[in-house]
């Protein structure tokens, strides 16, 4: 069924309920587990651009990033990190494509009315402009 799976990441609260379902559904399935955070601030969006050198917000990402993939690699699963810079939904579009993904597991937060109408959402986004199956999952903060 799924070979590989793509699990957006975004250093907060609401990573901690889509990672349940991606264990669970990479233990069922036997599919490999991308973590993909993507850097969207300033110095992210204008890494190359302006030569910076990297952020201590980028340096945090990147050690969650492992943090998150060491767990899951000592329970068995077959994960690699991916750290992106830039718009949200094309970079996980761009990895989704070139990593031959067969599936993405998201995390959502509800909606936040005016914002959503505004500008849409990374969701919104990622499920207009793949050919493949999307799990969204709405995100409950630890009680």
């Amino acid at each position: 069924m799924y070979k590989k799976i793509l699990v957006p990441l975004e250093n907060g609260w609401a990573d901690a309920t889509i990672l349940q379902h991606a264990r669970d559904l990479a233990q069922l399935t036997g599919a490999s587990i991308t973590l993909l955070h993507v850097a969207d601030g300033f110095a992210a969006r204008n890494y190359e651009q302006l030569e910076l050198v990297e952020s201590e917000e980028i340096k945090k990402d990147r050690a969650y990033l492992h943090k998150i993939a060491m767990d899951l690699k000592t329970s068995g699963f077959s994960v690699e990190t991916m750290l992106a810079k830039g718009d949200p939904a094309s970079q996980i579009i761009r990895v989704a494509q070139e990593k031959q993904i067969d599936c993405i597991a998201m995390a959502t937060h509800g909606h936040r009315f005016f914002a959503d109408v505004l500008f849409g959402t990374t969701a919104t986004k990622v499920r207009h402009r793949v050919d493949i199956p999307v799990l969204f999952v709405k995100a409950k903060k630890a009680s």
